[in-house]
């Protein structure tokens, strides 16, 4: 699987990717955001668009993208940049 290094994502898509990443792995906010080693406020603000996650934590994303194969693929190619 090929996955950008430098994740680009616009912030509106960003709200939508982490909520259909936890859906994917079936982790509530509060377990996305502790797997992440974040606050569950942190995740809540990405998902209602008022701020983009850090390079750090988009590189944690992509890992747990990467650990999905084909699934975690598909939903990254969604909401990348062009």
């Amino acid at each position: 699987m090929t996955i950008k290094k430098s994740l680009v994502i616009n912030q509106p898509e960003v709200g939508k990717l982490n909520p259909e990443l936890r859906g994917l792995t079936g982790l509530a906010q509060e377990q996305f955001a502790a797997s992440l080693g974040i606050t569950y406020s942190t995740v809540n603000r990405w998902e209602k668009e008022r701020v983009k996650p850090s390079s750090l934590a988009m590189q944690k994303i992509e890992g747990m993208l990467e650990e999905m194969g084909e699934r975690g693929e598909k939903a990254l190619a969604k909401y990348l940049s062009n």
